[in-house]
């Protein structure tokens, strides 16, 4: 797993975030939002919070503070439920400082089953989850704007009333209500693939092609397509903050050192489970 993350062209400061974990199997994206400088807040509080629970939650002893829903794997529930914490957590932080009300960041969300070879992918907002294969890229992930809700609810409004949307609105946010709906997506890995995780300063500024453009250009080298990737994003304008993760999957055997996870459900105080879409 690599990362990088930079201000952009027309930004003051840098308002996103992101976490790698292999330890977990995990890494994530945020792009925070809000006004007085709270979208740094609220994407460096998910962050945190999500780093903070996946360090508790590596005994099953732990206790969770929602139910564990069994129709579901291990890595499922604990990805959902550390994304409602830092939605909770967000919350607090904003009803606790008035210039950080309104606050709220996106975020987009990987970890690995080792037991099952897949990976599962959450994400609320419009930061991207995108898997290269075979020299070919597809977005895994899709946006919660505006106007894809009108696309996909609406199709008679026309390509013409369509493309008059905004396509930054975002319709869904960490930070947002008292419960967020994360969608939760499974795919099968398979070894070579690459994962790129993004916030919409690189999706924004840089077509799919040129993504994976630049990725092959540099060989699949993770360091040097990141910094490639930036670069193109600050060529086409630079407008919003650039934040990208890259994970290869090399393989999912089995942890065997003593330091590997437990898959026993956890224990539970609260009866609302994970929330998805």
């Amino acid at each position: 797993m690599f990362g990088i993350t930079d201000v952009g062209l027309e930004r003051e400061h840098n308002e996103d975030a992101y976490l790698l974990m292999p330890e977990a199997d995990l890494c994530l994206v945020a792009d925070g939002m809000g006004g007085h400088r709270a979208g740094d807040v609220a994407s460096g509080l998910a962050v945190a919070t999500i780093a903070e629970f996946f360090r508790a939650s590596e005994s099953g002893d732990s206790t969770w503070p929602y139910r564990f829903d069994p129709t579901i794997t291990f890595e499922e529930n604990r990805l959902l439920t550390a994304i409602q914490l830092a939605n909770a957590a967000i919350l607090r932080q904003a009803r606790s400082q008035s210039q950080q009300q309104g606050m709220g960041t996106t975020i987009v969300a990987m970890i690995a089953s080792r037991s099952k070879s897949r990976l599962f992918i959450a994400h609320v907002g419009d930061s991207r989850c995108y898997r290269i294969r075979n020299e070919s890229i597809e977005q895994l992930t899709v946006d919660h704007s505006l106007y894809n809700e009108y696309a996909q609810t609406m199709p008679e409004l026309g390509e013409e009333r369509l493309a008059a949307l905004p396509r930054n609105v975002i319709t869904r946010a960490l930070g947002m209500q008292e419960e967020v709906r994360v969608d939760l997506k499974q795919v099968e890995a398979q070894v070579g693939d690459i994962y790129l995780l993004c916030s919409d300063g690189l999706s924004t500024m840089v077509p799919d092609n040129r993504i994976l453009a630049a990725l092959a250009e540099n060989g699949y080298e993770s360091e040097r397509s990141l910094k490639a990737l930036v670069t193109s994003a600050l060529e086409a304008g630079g407008e919003d903050n650039v934040t990208i993760v890259l994970a290869r999957v090399k393989g999912l055997a089995p942890r065997t050192n003593r330091n590997s996870r437990t898959t026993t459900p956890p224990k539970a105080e609260g009866e609302a489970p994970p929330t998805t879409g």
